[in-house]
């Protein structure tokens, strides 16, 4: 494993240099689970949750904060998203819904941690709207799935 780079030669945080790199098209894919009790995932399929359309919401959501990133983890840079896409997939036979998150940009810098995030929030939205029915949701799995562009190229995770 290489040095991390958010620390300088005497160990203190820095945000990375990356005013030297080449721009390229960069794309992360990242996703997570929520699972739930049966009738709070009936509840959202059927759209008759008292907040409204969750899945609706939670895709709203996940778009933003993949716009935010940088407000929310310190050393992340501003950047210039040029497309995002967030999907749910209901799984009936796990009480669970996956949400995949797909961010992409021309840059300098990577676009993993925007979609890690907009998948978080995803989840955590269809969390706080489903909450007074179902306080024992769970998430998980949360990962990054893929990522391109860079110097480093294409990494694909091994599931």
């Amino acid at each position: 494993m290489s040095d991390l780079t958010h620390f300088d030669g005497a160990g203190q945080a820095h945000m990375v240099d990356v005013g030297d790199k080449k721009e390229t098209k960069r794309v992360a894919i990242a996703s997570g689970t929520i699972t739930m009790c049966p009738e709070t995932l009936s509840l959202i399929q059927s759209g008759e949750s008292k907040k409204g359309d969750v899945l609706g919401v939670a895709r709203i959501a996940a778009i933003q904060a993949s716009k935010r990133t940088s407000d929310l983890i310190p050393l992340c840079h501003p950047l210039a998203i040029t497309r995002v896409t967030a999907d749910f997939e209901i799984q009936n036979s796990l009480n669970s819904v996956v949400c995949t998150a797909t961010v992409e940009t021309r840059g300098k810098t990577g676009v993993e941690m925007e979609a890690l995030t907009a998948v978080s929030v995803g989840l955590l939205t269809i969390y706080d709207m489903c909450k007074a029915v179902d306080r024992g949701m769970t998430i998980s799995k949360l990962g990054l799935k893929e990522k391109s562009g860079g110097k480093s190229g294409t990494w694909i995770a091994e599931d």
